[in-house]
């Protein structure tokens, strides 16, 4: 099973991971990250295929795949 880590430090809440998921499974947490910006999550791992959309998506660099 693939492990998702989203850098929520770098995430600027532009939400493109959010659009890129087929899954739906990217959402915007209700916290706030040190810039003062709701970052992205994912709640449910086991039901992601690490397609890697999310990771080709962000501009910022905040998403690693662990294959």
């Amino acid at each position: 099973m693939a492990q998702i880590k989203f850098n929520i430090e770098r995430c600027k809440s532009c939400e493109l991971c959010v659009a890129a998921c087929p899954r739906k499974l990217i959402t915007m947490s209700d916290d706030y990250n040190p810039k003062g910006v709701r970052y992205a999550c994912i709640h449910d791992t086991a039901k992601c295929s690490a397609c890697g959309m999310c990771y080709r998506t962000c501009p910022d660099l905040v998403i690693e795949i662990e294959k």
